[in-house]
């Protein structure tokens, strides 16, 4: 709603503008601006004019950079309201609310650099990696659920897993009687040094909400802030890294199936439809029993390893499932498109999030 509103009132404000470039040119009687306007002035209106509308479309597609070309507009606005004050005073009023949200969104940038960075030192290392294929042989030695599994989910036949992407759109709550708030997700995996790089953008009572996942061979911290500014949680340590270990491990189960592979995971037990594994990176082992149907699709995904941090801020180990559904082709994969996140507490499931997988692209370049 907020956004709504700032994106109706930036293009109004730039088409506005025009006026003063229309009155320059005497392309019609701008009896609202009863100073004199040169031509070069007209130009300078317009440029605020054309600045304006193109940082609204920036901000509309979410594009970073609209953050530079919001304070060049509001800088030459403002210029040209100083000047022809008695006429466009009144502009200032929209021109202070789109540099209050500019200044926000350089803080966001600023916070989501510590994330890019981290991309980016992964994704140099992905240089040297060679891609092979992935082939029947390679998956003989996993229970035959799994087999399955990598057969319908179209792995056979495609690159063995280095890294991968992935986009979510959802929702998330910190406790059951709080509001649902609507988020946005970007995330790199990396599998060679185990690295999990999740960064979130929610709306929290009109306000915006960032958050930065980070987790590298069993070390993790989880950095939420209020207008990329104000810390609202943060956490790390040692549970912090066992619960991010289990989230690394689901990744892989849920979103990179080929990587099932890796010899860091052991298959500990098959009953039917659900086989038990665990997974171990820098002295760190957690566990998940896979649950699968007759299709082959895995519909869950259960560990006892996860912690959950109480009201006071207490860390709980409990027991956290993701049920999966709604299986769909995804760059050339078939991959459950939702999920939930859900831990069990002594009087019953919580429910704290839904993902709904927007993509998914295997050894990405960039």
């Amino acid at each position: 709603m907020l956004k709504n509103i700032i994106i109706l009132i930036a293009f109004l404000h730039g088409l506005i503008h025009i006026l003063g470039f229309v009155k320059a040119f005497d392309y019609a009687n701008v009896s609202a601006l009863t100073k004199e306007i040169s031509k070069t002035a007209g130009i300078l209106w317009l440029l605020a004019a054309i600045l304006m509308i193109i940082f609204t479309l920036m901000f509309l597609l979410k594009k970073d950079s609209w953050v530079y070309v919001a304070l060049t507009a509001v800088v030459l606005s403002q210029a040209l309201i100083f000047y022809y004050w008695q006429d466009a005073k009144f502009g200032s009023i929209a021109n202070l609310l789109i540099l209050i949200v500019s200044i926000v969104g350089l803080f966001h940038i600023n916070f989501k650099s510590q994330y890019r960075s981290d991309v980016k030192i992964g994704m140099q290392q992905m240089k040297n990696m060679t891609d092979t294929t992935l082939t029947k042989i390679d998956i003989l030695h996993l229970p035959e659920p799994v087999q399955k599994y990598l057969d319908f989910t179209g792995c056979i036949g495609k690159p063995k897993v280095h890294n991968f992407r992935i986009n979510f759109s959802g929702k998330i709550r910190s406790r059951e009687e709080k509001a649902w708030m609507e988020l946005t997700s970007e995330q790199y995996n990396f599998m060679p040094i185990p690295t999990r790089l999740f960064f979130l953008d929610a709306i929290k009572k009109q306000l915006p909400v960032s958050g930065f996942h980070s987790f590298k061979n069993g070390e993790a911290f989880m950095d939420i802030r209020l207008l990329s500014m104000f810390k609202v949680q943060y956490m790390k340590g040692k549970e912090m890294g066992i619960s991010e270990t289990v989230t690394f491990f689901n990744d892989i189960c849920c979103m990179a199936p080929a990587a099932l592979i890796d010899n860091r995971i052991q298959w500990l037990e098959t009953e039917g439809n659900k086989v038990k594994a665990s997974f171990t990176t820098n002295g760190i082992t957690v566990s998940a029993w896979l649950y699968f149907n007759e299709k082959g699709e895995m519909v869950n995904f259960v560990s006892e390893d996860r912690y959950a941090a109480g009201k006071d801020g207490t860390l709980t180990k409990l027991k956290w499932s993701t049920p999966l559904r709604d299986y769909k082709m995804i760059n050339g994969y078939k991959l459950a498109s939702y999920a939930e996140a859900i831990y069990t507490y002594p009087d019953g499931d919580f429910t704290y999030a839904t993902f709904t997988l927007k993509n998914m692209q295997v050894n990405p370049n960039h």
